[in-house]
């Protein structure tokens, strides 16, 4: 659909990209708190678990999967397309990619932004959490506003004749990472009594690598919901 030729390329990327910085993010952390003298270093078994999980079972069954994935049918577009790309006239300011990634985040964030202040004291504040049923409709919450925002953006952005839907739907819902890690500052200074080095370098370090994973995980959402959108409103369009 988004006419993809290298398609190795992508599926060692899929394979390694997320894993491996993850990855990378954790051993430096692990080296550091390691000459720090801290207690809470992982032992080189869990990382060599841990590398071995990555390229010896996931990265095998990304390549078989791709494998039979890229010999499935293509998904076809609803109308004939144009081989020539058409000029992008002159946006207007509220039609900026800067403005859309900006406000497209907001809304994803605000959906979670008040669980997410239980969460984080449960985990830093040592406190219970208990609500896991309103967890659950949270999440719910949360991929309904991901798909509804994307919808709208990628809706004004067709209606001012920019085609280039596919990243802007991405990064729209996915900058909800970055108001978390925003919000993760906050909540660092106002409400945990941390004044050591290696503990703020630790949280910064998570928070970061939550962060990052919520963006992909919203982002997602908003790529595939836009994808059905435009699925749905070319394939109503009658040609006679």
């Amino acid at each position: 659909l988004l006419q993809g030729k290298d398609w190795k390329t992508s599926t060692l990327l899929t394979a390694l990209l997320y894993p491996g910085l993850m990855g990378m993010i954790f051993i430096g952390i692990n080296i550091f708190v390691s000459s720090q003298g801290s207690s809470s270093t992982a032992p080189p078994s869990t990382l060599l678990s841990a590398l071995f999980l990555l390229l010896g079972v996931m990265t095998p069954l990304v390549f078989v999967g791709s494998f039979f994935g890229f010999k499935k049918d293509t998904i076809e577009t609803p109308v004939r397309t144009n081989q020539i790309a058409r000029h992008i006239p002159d946006q207007v300011w509220y039609s900026h990619p800067l403005f859309s990634i900006a406000v497209g985040g907001i809304f994803p964030f605000g959906a979670v932004c008040i669980e997410l202040f239980f969460i984080m004291s449960a985990i830093w504040l040592h406190q219970l959490y208990f609500m896991f049923g309103f967890l659950f409709v949270v999440l719910f919450i949360l991929v309904a506003t991901c798909a509804e925002i994307s919808i709208v953006i990628c809706y004004f952005q067709l209606c001012s004749e920019d085609f280039n839907w596919w990243w802007r739907s991405f990064i729209s819902a996915g900058s909800s990472g970055g108001y978390m890690f925003l919000y993760s500052i906050w909540y660092f200074y106002s409400k945990l009594s941390i004044t050591s080095f290696v503990p703020s370098v630790l949280y910064f370090s998570y928070m970061a690598m939550c962060s990052m994973t919520f963006a992909i995980i919203t982002g997602s959402i908003g790529f595939y919901a836009s994808l059905w959108f435009i699925r749905q409103i070319y394939g109503a369009i009658k040609i006679d």
